[in-house]
């Protein structure tokens, strides 16, 4: 590798919009997030279907199997 050409990797922190606190190595010493790993829907299981419109049914019913 070149000498002098590559960034400083320092310890970092990252924030969440919820409050947690996670320690890393960046290029950066502080970076803020929305969401993290302790509160994404996907990770938490919280994440819900939204069906506004009755499409899951409908694709259900039209592509159910018939025995």
């Amino acid at each position: 590798m070149k000498t002098d050409i590559h960034p400083e990797y320092i310890d970092a922190k990252i924030i969440c919009a919820c409050g947690a606190v996670h320690e890393t190595r960046s290029t950066r010493k502080e970076m803020h997030v929305n969401t993290c790993g302790s509160c994404h829907p996907f990770f938490t299981g919280d994440s819900k279907l939204i069906d506004t419109e009755g499409r899951v049914e409908r694709f259900n019913k039209k592509y159910a199997r018939r025995r």
